[in-house]
């Protein structure tokens, strides 16, 4: 503090400052560097946020650290343990910093989740005391479309409840460690994917759509409208944005790209999203829209 002081006082034209520590000298130049280069200051903190954001799934090739995290939610404590214990020993295996938390109930987890929504994978039992696992699946897909979901239970009889929460994977209890490892590995590759997003130049500014979040594209004139949790009009065509999208997307005809991911129902003359919207199919496009469904699934 006396040496600080003694700066201010040295600046401001004042004397009889006592000699500053080695300590004090230190502290003086790192103050004078922030002061004299606050521009330089702000461009470094601004580039090390922006390089931990973009490392967090580097995955270089032959390996790389990723900054994971996973919630396992299960009312039996045995289950829970022995689930978060495997899930622990794949991260470490694998080579990733993997935050694992254990939740006792569904409601306890949405109690975390409605402070923070940033969950990679989840592993859900089903039966659950008072609010079971494809519940809890519905609550968080309404805000998380990126992460994975699977379900860790001992009963087949909701497998078909999965669809509507686009879970990856079911695994039986009691689980296999080899299915566990293999599932969170498919899981990860899955995590990066949803990490895309479409680019957009709007009104001056970039707009980044994640992919997971497209439903459709279609086309009125010369216009190609992105429908999302919002909607998107540019000018452009539609074979530029076919170029940028990936596999998870269809092209159904002149003027329609559809995410298969939210198909729910094919029709030879439409197709049904799982939000209730109706789209017009192409004459010849059932047959090869059905076969990227099955690829997809």
């Amino acid at each position: 503090r006396r040496n600080r002081l003694c700066l201010h006082r040295k600046r401001a034209g004042r004397k009889n400052c006592p000699a500053p520590s080695r300590t004090g000298e230190r502290e003086i130049r790192e103050l004078s560097f922030l002061e004299a280069y606050p521009d330089w200051v702000c461009f470094l903190s601004l580039f090390a946020l922006a390089s931990g954001e973009k490392n967090r799934y580097n995955d270089k090739k032959g390996g790389g650290t990723m900054e994971l995290r996973i919630a396992v939610c299960d009312d039996a404590e045995e289950d829970r343990t022995y689930v978060s214990g495997l899930v622990k020993d794949w991260a470490v295996q694998a080579g990733h910093q993997a935050e694992i938390t254990a939740f006792s109930s569904a409601e306890s987890f949405l109690f975390r989740y409605a402070e923070d929504k940033n969950w990679d994978i989840l592993l859900l039992d089903i039966e659950m005391g008072a609010m079971d696992g494809v519940s809890l699946a519905k609550r968080v897909r309404k805000d998380n479309g990126a992460g994975q979901i699977v379900f860790v239970t001992g009963y087949s009889d909701y497998i078909a409840e999965g669809y509507e929460v686009a879970a990856l994977h079911y695994l039986m209890k009691p689980v296999s460690r080899e299915k566990l490892f293999a599932v969170l590995n498919r899981a990860l590759e899955k995590r990066k994917r949803e990490e895309r997003c479409l680019n957009l130049e709007l009104g001056g500014e970039m707009v980044r759509i994640p992919f997971y979040d497209i439903r459709y594209l279609d086309v009125r004139q010369n216009y190609v409208t992105i429908h999302g949790k919002s909607e998107y009009t540019v000018k452009r065509s539609l074979n530029e944005f076919e170029k940028e999208l990936d596999d998870r997307f269809f092209r159904a005809g002149r003027s329609l790209i559809i995410n298969l991911k939210y198909i729910r129902r094919v029709t030879k003359t439409e197709v049904s999203l799982s939000d209730g919207t109706l789209l017009p199919l192409p004459r010849g496009a059932y047959e090869p829209l059905n076969r990227a469904i099955i690829k997809h699934t």
